[in-house]
């Protein structure tokens, strides 16, 4: 098939994005580097891949796409690849995001096996921070895993694939290779139910920081489908099962985060970041250097990967938009112009990744970071300086778990063996006897004596010094410089297990905060569970949890005010009132919460409007505990009737009738000569319409047929007298045997006097025969 005349002949998109190189490939889309010749910076732009363009659900898709591009962009945080432009080129969407330099977590995580806990905390803080600007503009990620989670040359994390993963997540999990690389980290109710939930991206990032510290997933499986019920019928294991001397206290935060119940997370990631934040200031030095050691590194093309599934991981990243490193990276060729294919030129990735050309990459002194530890991880490739000096020899940035504030240290080497107390492996170890130590010649000390004083000296300045330093570090970083929580007298708490301070009487723990002298501030809430004038939480939440004595930080506490009184209103029976006409809005707003309103007792009135209340338990005016039980029956408003056939029928049977029906009847009479007197003629409503209780109907009843009394025309004028006869309606008939002479009346038929009917019964009217001569 010959290429379509849509290809462009220049890697220039939409007169703008100019094509530098193909940056990755996947199974959903394919990242491109572009300068934004417009602006003049470099770019990602990613492209939906043929496939999706021209499946059967194309149209889904693209809007989806959209949709989902618009509420990224939408995402301002440092922790989430921006979002610039969107667009369309041979048929194929695109989004053009923020280029990132440096590597994904995945890369990461292959790089150092296991992680510490102060620089597991710091990236999941980090990315935490950006799923609350997420959740805030009511953005779901749907798919954070280590290919998603960016780390820029500064270490800093950056959350990618916003926009597409929902559409792409739906479009595209029934295939197995999807499945295996994102199922390790889907949550239970998205598997289940297919439910996007801020807490299913919590649910994510507790996998992946589980995965950070024991070095796998808790969940392996060569069968995806056996991955998958796992996750959905099995609680995820505390990370103490595979970290046994890790802090509690985290691993309770990672098991609230993976927590099989929806309820059982946080709301969002603002909740948990503030989580986190509390549970760091109760964190020891020795509790922030925990790390397991590195399991044997497997090889790529034999071992399961991270994901649980059998497949190696370096696969997997194949849609991240990061610059590449020497190794393990995603192919580009900066030299070779690449166009965008169009929907009939369909590719995959077959072969493996290629690593990105770093001749002319020089680094700063931030490419690489140094945890408390003395661990030193590089975010950038090994390269050299143009003088010719090793990049990794400038000054590290130590990175705060929490703030990710770097400062420079230039006190330790930037690749060092640190120990879990945090001295350099390369320290001299010290002799246990002097048959172990280095031997000297004997005249050594003799010929040097003032090396004596030498080192006496130095011995009393260091002593002097050490006694300072350890004064300053007990007066500004260690216990001086801060208070530790106290534990309340009346508060029991289970082993290796968090002591939150909740359900104690605040007046007992008081006197014991005034005693320490701990500041604090107090606010009122109402519960439901914890009596009155007792704690319902504190700010930090557990027991020995630090509050700084250096930053004005005071202690939060939560007082409960009781179960909150709500007030039945007492214009709630008066349908003319707001409550009224609203009444369970009524009593929603009044606060309370238990209103039993069953609808097969609600019943049709013909005074009580539809909706208003017909009876209610208590009596309006009432005053209870807000979740104490309102029962109320509504009204149906007027029942529908069908308006009965009343024509022809005695007026006396249409009155009982419309009683029946509690309709509203007006009658009028009219002469019939066809009805009978006192029958039905007719109905403003038509038999058989639906109407309701009050409705208004009109009847017409006969009076029978109309008769009038013939008067006395003899003697008069024939003229005279038929004008008159007329004007009663009959009709006059004139017979002149003899000759109209004189055109006076002799004669009239019927006689003067006699009762006659006006019409007969088809109408016709009566004829009146006058003779004259």
């Amino acid at each position: 098939m010959s290429q379509p005349d849509t290809v462009p002949q220049s890697p220039l998109i939409e007169g703008r994005y100019r094509l530098l190189g193909k940056i990755a490939e996947g199974g959903m889309a394919t990242v491109y580097k572009a300068l934004d010749e417009r602006l003049d910076r470099t770019v990602a732009i990613k492209v939906m891949h043929t496939q999706l363009a021209q499946g059967p659900h194309r149209a889904e898709f693209v809007e989806r796409f959209h949709r989902e591009a618009r509420s990224a962009a939408a995402i301002s945080n440092p922790h989430i690849v921006q979002v610039y432009d969107t667009g369309t080129a041979n048929g194929l969407d695109f989004l053009v995001m923020e280029y990132v330099h440096g590597v994904n977590l995945r890369h990461e995580m292959d790089t150092q096996g296991t992680f510490d806990v102060r620089e597991t905390v710091r990236i999941v803080s980090q990315t935490l921070d950006g799923l609350a600007s997420a959740h805030r503009a009511q953005v779901v990620h749907r798919d954070i895993k280590p290919e998603n989670i960016l780390l820029n040359d500064r270490g800093r994390v950056q959350i990618t694939d916003f926009g597409l993963a929902k559409a792409v997540s739906e479009a595209t999990l029934s295939s197995t290779g999807m499945l295996l690389g994102t199922a390790a980290y889907l949550a239970p109710e998205m598997i289940e139910n297919n439910e996007a939930t801020p807490q299913g991206d919590l649910y994510s990032v507790g996998i992946m920081a589980w995965e950070m510290l024991a070095g796998r997933v808790p969940f392996v499986s060569d069968n995806p489908v056996t991955l998958i019920f796992k996750h959905v019928h099995e609680d995820v294991p505390s990370i103490t099962t595979a970290c046994s001397g890790i802090n509690p206290q985290v691993a309770a935060f990672i098991a609230r985060l993976t927590s099989r119940s929806v309820a059982g997370r946080p709301d969002d990631a603002t909740m948990a970041l503030a989580e986190l934040k509390s549970l760091c200031a109760g964190l020891g030095a020795q509790d922030w250097i925990y790390r397991l050691p590195s399991p044997a590194k497997p090889t790529r093309n034999s071992s399961p990967g991270r994901n649980g599934a059998g497949t190696p991981s370096s696969s997997t990243p194949a849609a991240t938009n990061v610059a590449s490193r020497p190794a393990d990276r995603f192919s580009m060729s900066p030299n070779a112009p690449t166009a965008i294919p169009t929907p009939n030129d369909v590719s995959t990735p077959t072969g493996p990744l290629h690593a990105e050309s770093t001749a002319n990459l020089t680094l700063s002194n931030a490419s690489g970071q140094q945890a408390a530890t003395g661990r030193t991880r590089s975010f950038g490739p090994r390269v050299h300086a143009n003088n010719g000096s090793s990049a990794l020899h400038e000054p590290t940035t130590v990175i705060n778990p929490i703030t990710a504030s770097p400062t420079v240290n230039t006190n330790k080497p930037a690749y060092g063996n640190v120990d879990r107390a945090g001295s350099s492996a390369a320290t001299v170890p010290a002799y246990k006897s002097t048959a172990m130590a280095p031997q000297m010649p004997p005249n050594a000390i003799a010929s040097r004596p003032h090396r004596h004083r030498g080192l006496i000296v130095a011995c009393v300045v260091g002593l002097v010094l050490l006694a300072g330093g350890s004064a300053s570090w007990w007066y500004f970083w260690g216990p001086g410089s801060y208070w530790s929580l106290p534990k309340p007298d009346d508060l029991s708490c289970g082993e290796d297990t968090p002591c939150v301070i909740k359900d104690i009487s605040w007046n007992d723990y008081e006197r014991t905060l005034k005693v320490t002298g701990i500041p604090y501030t107090t606010s009122l809430k109402y519960s439901d569970s914890v009596a009155k004038g007792d704690v319902i939480s504190t700010d930090p939440a557990t027991v020995s949890s630090h509050i700084s004595k250096r930053q004005s930080a005071k202690l939060t506490v939560t007082v409960s005010r009781g179960v909150r009184r709500s007030t039945i209103p007492q214009d709630i029976l008066d349908p003319g009132t707001p409550s009224g006409k609203r009444p369970l809005d009524a009593l929603s707003q009044a606060g309370f919460t238990v209103v039993e309103h069953d609808k097969s007792k609600d019943a049709y009135s013909l005074e009580h409007p539809e909706g208003s209340i017909l009876s209610i338990d208590p009596k309006p005016g009432t005053t209870m505990a807000h979740n104490s039980k309102v029962t109320v029956i509504l009204s149906k408003g007027p029942m529908p009737v069908s308006m009965p056939n009343l024509v022809g029928r005695p007026k006396d049977e249409a009155v009982t009738a419309f009683a029946q029906a509690k309709l509203k009847a007006s009658f009028t009479e009219e002469f019939s000569d066809t009805a009978p007197r006192g029958t039905v003629i007719s109905t403003s409503v038509k038999p058989g319409t639906q109407l309701h209780w009050g409705d208004s109907v009109d009847a017409v009843v006969s009076k029978g047929p109309e008769t009038v009394t013939i008067p006395d025309v003899r003697g008069k004028k024939s003229d005279e007298a038929k004008k008159e006869l007329e004007a009663l309606g009959l009709k006059v008939q004139i017979s002149s045997p003899a000759g109209d002479w004189f055109h006076q009346v002799r004669f009239q038929d019927p006689a003067p006097g006699q009762q006659v009917r006006v019409h007969d019964e088809k109408g016709t009217a009566t004829v009146v025969t006058i003779t004259v001569v």
